[in-house]
Order: structure tokens, then sequence, then C-alpha cells
């Protein structure tokens, strides 16, 4: 699930606001260099982030397998053509890379998350971004990190129950559509759940969050985040 997964990896340790500046860094560069050879870096650097994650490639791919279809679907309509030959591939091949430019982005923000707890993510939000903007764009993150995971499960558990009752004899329509309902109810009632919740506990605005300190791992970190950022500028 995408979640914070405790760890002892190089990534866990690094200071969460060394972890998103190599994240925007990537990003960036990422949406810059969109030829073939830009790419193969990008698969090589998204690579080095995995290793120091310690975070398995098809773990990191099956993360994200939810906008996997998304990601697919520009290459294959890109090379549909309605008329005569109807598949044009060569039309698909800049959608193509501009999926696997999304995927790479994807693959080392699941790094992210499953190296930084919420508390942590939240602080440095807070941290670069000060005064009312910084909190609010804070809590909006710590709900998005704690809630997602929980919305996926509640559609993996419909489906799950759906395949149960011969579910899957159903059309496609129709299976999306009862996933889809049920998908939001649950949502709806977490909503409600999450918001009750949070008055009984006094959610506070402006909680004491942890300190953050850079250390000597976050140098190297650091570097490749500004190496990023000159390589998107170049």
């Amino acid at each position: 699930m995408l979640s914070y997964e405790p760890g002892e990896s190089i990534a866990h340790r690094l200071d969460p606001r060394a972890k998103l500046a190599v994240q925007i860094g990537f990003a960036l560069a990422a949406f810059a260099h969109t030829s073939p050879r830009g790419l193969a870096i990008g698969t090589v650097l998204a690579g080095i982030v995995l290793v120091v994650a310690e975070l398995p490639p098809q773990v990191a791919v099956w993360e994200v397998r939810y906008a996997l279809p998304f990601v697919l679907a520009g290459p294959l309509l890109a090379a549909f053509s309605p008329a005569p030959p109807w598949i044009v591939p060569a039309e698909a091949i800049a959608p193509a890379l501009a999926s696997y430019r999304v995927l790479l982005v994807l693959v080392v923000s699941v790094a992210y998350v499953r190296t930084t707890p919420v508390r942590d993510s939240r602080a440095a939000v807070q941290r670069l971004l000060p005064g009312r903007l910084g909190r609010l764009c804070g809590v909006g993150v710590a709900l998005v990190f704690r809630f997602l995971p929980v919305v996926l499960g509640d559609l993996s558990r419909a489906r799950a129950a759906m395949r149960a009752r011969l579910g899957s004899e159903r059309s496609l329509a129709k299976r999306m559509k009862l996933v889809a309902i049920a998908g939001v109810r649950r949502a709806d009632g977490r909503a409600d759940r999450l918001a009750v919740a949070l008055r009984a506990r006094c959610f506070a605005w402006n909680p004491t969050l942890p300190a953050l300190r850079f250390a000597a791992i976050d140098g190297p970190a650091l570097a490749f985040a500004l190496a990023l950022f000159v390589w998107a500028l170049s």
C-alpha cells in the first residue's frame, strides 16, 4: 500500500527537505528532457533513488498500478487512426515517451512516500512555506498521505467482494460502476468519521512538529538535487 514503511535505508535517514528537493528536481529534469537520451538518463537516476531507498522497481511500479491505465492510454489512443491503416505506430512514439516520463516521476514519488513519515512531510512543508500558507499545505499533505491509502484499500476490498459474488461475470462497464459507487460511498463515510475524529481530538492548526536538522548524510542528497535543477535548466 502506498504509505510510509519503517526501514534502515539511507533514504529513511535523510532529512525530508532534502528528499523533497530531490523529488522536485527530478520532476523538473524529467519534464525538461523528453528525448530518448534524456529519459535514459532519467531511468538511471530513478534507479539510483530506488537503490538508496532499498525499494525494488517492481514494487514501486505496483504501488502506482492505479495510474498505469491512464499512462498507457495516451500512446494507444495516439496510435489509433479512424481510417486505414487503423494503427499508426509512429504516432505513438511521442506520447509513449511522455507517459514513460510520468511513470519515472511516479516511481520516485513512491520512494519518497515509502521512506518519509507523514509528520516529517508536514514539518518539511511548513518549514519551506512559512505562515498560514505553509500550515494549510502541511495539513493538506498530511491528510492526503493518511487518507489515500485507506481509500485505495477500500477499492481493493470492493473489487475482492465483487469477485467473490461472481461480479466478474458482469460487463466491464457494470463492474466499474459498482466499484466506483462503493468507493465513493466508503470515502464519504470515512471523510465524515475523519471530521468527527479531528474535532474530538482538538485537531491543531499549528501543532508541535518534529525538529528537522540537516546532517552530513544530507549533503550528497542536496548536491544530487542541485545537479538535477542545473540539468533541468540546461
